[in-house]
């Protein structure tokens, strides 16, 4: 680990009535606002900005996304940032939002299209300040040193992963996930618990990330289905927040795997929700990866509750699949790639954007193109 990183944030119900002292420590003028209009028809923003206007910082509006965010909005975003003169941005939504607001920040500061950051370290210059208040719990955009733009021309999502792109301060209310709906709800449980697990085994996991991993799985695997049908449940929400926060401490710092690599191209390629399409792919690469990390994959299934004892490694592997496969299906995700408008002639292309993904170098054991389009094909 070459240093482990975290913004500085605070957890709790009514932690997002901070953003004024935040905005105002901040020297804010003018706070543009990154949203969307579900997070708005909520209240949450008339609320944002009622606090920010208590402190006298004026606020503008961005709406201008859509559930995955592209690079020509995040490209119009930064045109009306600068046209805005705005001096600090506030992320206010789930990580479609909190992302396009990150590529907005390093597009203004570094004068070019948000495309040129694909990779690794390739933002040069930080953005402006960047406030994150989440509503859902999952992404941990708000924590992360990740951005996931959709390329438009060639229908994948990019991976910008850069410590330029740290927020520098997370805001993160459980209760602003009350107005969830059970399914939003049900895939980015899904996506917290898939950045633990591939954090878990990743070939860049550390003790200090294995601590945070490994609680945020037994948070979401004891929660998510109260989250789901009991959905005004505050401890249920409040103990998925914070599942998404210790998940996304962990995959921050360990990075991910072919899970993420191959969710990223078919979420870019069909528009479909992250965190589906990694419920979709999580049982499958399971069963790929297992071999690579035995003991790892045995440790997750005793924070799932799974008895593995006595069990030979391909039992085991098989056990972990399985559970993990009747949990999406209780959650209501349902079905494989197929139903969702994948085919067999798909998967050529879609196996070009998940090798050269960044996240598929951490993954515990090599996936070639070949094994790619065979966890693709399973999915199905």
């Amino acid at each position: 680990m070459r240093k482990f990183v975290a913004p500085e944030f605070i957890f709790g119900v009514e932690s997002r009535r901070r953003v004024g002292f935040y905005a105002r420590n901040m020297m804010a003028r003018r706070v543009f606002i990154v949203c969307d209009a579900g997070v708005a028809a909520a209240g949450w923003l008339a609320q944002v900005c009622e606090d920010l206007s208590d402190v006298g910082v004026d606020a503008v509006v961005f709406l201008g996304l859509s559930p995955n965010p592209k690079d020509h909005e995040v490209m119009a975003g930064a045109e009306a940032y600068a046209a805005e003169r705005c001096d600090v941005i506030v992320a206010l939504g789930g990580g479609s939002v909190i992302d396009c607001a990150k590529a907005i920040g390093i597009v203004h500061a570094n004068r070019c299209h948000v495309g040129k950051f694909e990779g690794i370290d390739c933002v040069e210059v930080p953005g402006p300040p960047l406030i994150c208040i989440p509503t859902t719990s999952g992404t941990a955009a708000d924590i992360s040193q990740f951005c996931i733009i959709v390329n438009s021309l060639n229908r994948y999502k990019m991976a910008i992963i850069s410590k330029t792109v740290i927020p520098d301060v997370a805001l993160v209310d459980p209760a602003t996930t009350l107005t969830m709906d059970p399914y939003l709800t049900a895939c980015t449980g899904v996506d917290a618990l898939t950045h633990a697990i591939e954090a878990y085994v990743s070939s860049a996991s550390s003790p200090v990330v294995d601590v945070h991993a490994l609680a945020a799985i037994r948070l979401i695997w004891k929660n998510i289905e109260h989250a789901v049908f009991i959905p005004d449940d505050l401890n249920a929400r409040e103990n998925m927040s914070l599942a998404s926060l210790q998940a996304g401490l962990a995959f921050s710092n360990a990075s991910l795997g072919a899970v993420h690599a191959m969710a990223h191209s078919l979420g870019g390629f069909l528009d479909l929700p992250h965190g589906e399409c990694n419920a979709l792919l999580l049982e499958h690469v399971v069963r790929f990866n297992f071999a690579a990390a035995p003991e790892r994959y045995r440790q997750i299934g005793e924070a799932m509750g799974m008895y593995a004892r006595g069990l030979t490694d391909q039992e085991c592997a098989d056990r972990i699949s399985g559970v993990l496969n009747q949990l999406r299906h209780r959650l209501g995700i349902t079905g494989g790639l197929g139903q969702r408008g994948v085919r067999v002639a798909d998967i050529e292309e879609l196996a070009v954007h998940a090798i050269k993904d960044a996240c598929l170098v951490t993954n515990p054991r090599h996936a070639g193109a070949a094994d790619v389009k065979a966890i693709y094909g399973e999915a199905i």
